[in-house]
């Protein structure tokens, strides 16, 4: 016998109540559907979660992870299109290199998640997920494209440092179109752009600086075209952008008005 709330039932009464009750789904995967119902940054989550899993991964020895997925502007070079010193022309390294951290320096990839925790949570609830992802890959593509045009050809950067510098400059450019705040953002712009120039620290500020220009670029096609009715043009105008900045990219390669 089974005690029920009043009294007591058998177990074959008990077994046909089972049977005819509702199906419910598990607990989990309700906490989760509700979660991203009531607007939980959920790609900002996922960035991090992909971004700590390669972390990991980069520790694995034999994957060789980090010089697989880092950037470098050689391997947008005409060199890598012609098999030149064994390069191979690897044009999605412009954005993988933002999913790779050093591993000799753990408060890298630390930082860099904490700041996307900070400010992915409050783009992606203004901008929604979809755009808010649009804007990190843009952002960390502009990262890469600064590296191609202001850094060294031979140089290597791994790191999200680009792409959250584009966060920042979008929710600058934000805040200000929406009369907000903005001067202790500048003033941490200004911390952070300041420290890549410092001697001995082995960050690429050229990143910092193409990640800026490319994430307030696309806030600023955000405020311009945030009307229900212009969702088509701001489609057109992100692609636009991400189209300007993969030509940019071929500054290795022969493009005549580029020299």
């Amino acid at each position: 016998m089974t005690q029920a709330p009043v009294g007591v039932i058998c177990p074959e009464c008990m077994k046909e109540q089972r049977a005819q009750a509702p199906k419910t789904k598990p607990a989990v995967l309700t906490r989760v559907r509700s979660a991203a119902g009531r607007g939980a940054p959920v790609m900002t989550y996922g960035i991090i979660g992909v971004t700590l899993l390669v972390f990991l991964l980069q520790w694995i020895p034999g994957l060789d992870i980090t010089n697989r997925l880092l950037f470098s502007p050689l391997y947008v070079s005409d060199a890598a299109l012609a098999g030149v010193g064994g390069l191979s022309f690897e044009p999605w390294r412009l954005i993988t290199a933002v999913f790779v951290h050093s591993t000799g320096f753990v408060l890298h990839v630390a930082l860099n998640m904490y700041t996307l925790w900070i400010f992915g949570q409050l783009l992606e609830s203004l901008l929604g997920r979809w755009r808010y992802l649009a804007l990190y890959l843009i952002a960390g593509l502009g990262g890469s494209v600064g590296v191609v045009w202001l850094a060294e050809p031979n140089s290597a950067v791994v790191g999200a440092s680009g792409a959250i510098f584009g966060l920042m400059g979008a929710f600058l450019v934000i805040q200000r179109r929406l009369g907000g705040q903005t001067t202790q953002l500048f003033v941490l712009l200004g911390i952070n752009f300041v420290i890549g120039f410092l001697p001995g620290v082995n960050i690429s500020w050229q990143a910092h600086l193409g990640g800026l220009v490319a994430g307030a670029v696309a806030g600023f096609v955000f405020m311009e075209t945030r009307k229900r009715s212009q969702r088509t043009l701001q489609a057109w105008l992100l692609a636009a952008i991400a189209v300007v900045l993969l030509v940019l990219a071929g500054r290795y390669l022969y493009f005549p008005l580029l020299g």
